[in-house]
């Protein structure tokens, strides 16, 4: 019953200390989407991740993979040749080994509630994690320049594909500082 879709996500990386005073490694989600509608249905059914469909076109040749909406207004341009990627301009990474610690899996996926002050803690499974450097040729994402995040770069860019995985039911706690 697989399934063959899209996702983007639009994730900070966190870091929680829980009630029980354990340190949690993992992502805060601030936007997600998808170019199937059953995946929004259902991500929207069992998650908290607010997945909206959007367009997606994808143009691929010898030398270029091309990713892109006009809906959601980005595109990515990448290489496909795979070897000797260097990591992208101004990356505050110093190699590929350090900024792949930041491909994940992250265990943990959290959710914010404002009118019950809680926070839903997510568990994910993952297995076959085997994140391949891409170089970005070119990249335009609109919702990043709505966020007017001051001295953004692309750090680093990965591919990841055929990825079984599943969450763990989720716990909620009261926030705390």
């Amino acid at each position: 019953m697989g399934n063959d879709f899209f996702l983007i996500g639009y994730r900070i990386f966190v870091k929680y200390h829980n009630t029980a005073g354990k340190r949690l490694r993992g992502l805060y989600i601030i936007k997600s989407e998808t170019d199937k509608k059953k995946m929004e249905f259902f991500g929207n059914m069992f998650t908290h991740y607010n997945y909206t469909t959007t367009d997606i076109i994808q143009t691929k040749n010898e030398v270029r993979l091309e990713i892109k909406s006009t809906k959601s207004d980005f595109k990515i341009v990448t290489a496909n040749d795979i070897e000797n990627v260097s990591l992208p301009l101004n990356s505050p990474f110093a190699d590929w080994k350090e900024a792949r610690r930041y491909a994940g899996p992250l265990p943990f996926t959290f959710t914010y509630e404002a009118e019950t002050k809680k926070v839903l803690i997510i568990e994910g499974v993952r297995q076959d994690w085997d994140p391949k450097p891409v170089k970005v040729c070119d990249y335009h994402i609109s919702f990043l320049d709505q966020l007017k995040l001051k001295e953004c770069h692309l750090a680093n860019a990965f591919t990841i594909s055929n990825i079984p995985y599943q969450w763990k039911k989720g716990k909620i706690e009261q926030w705390h500082k």
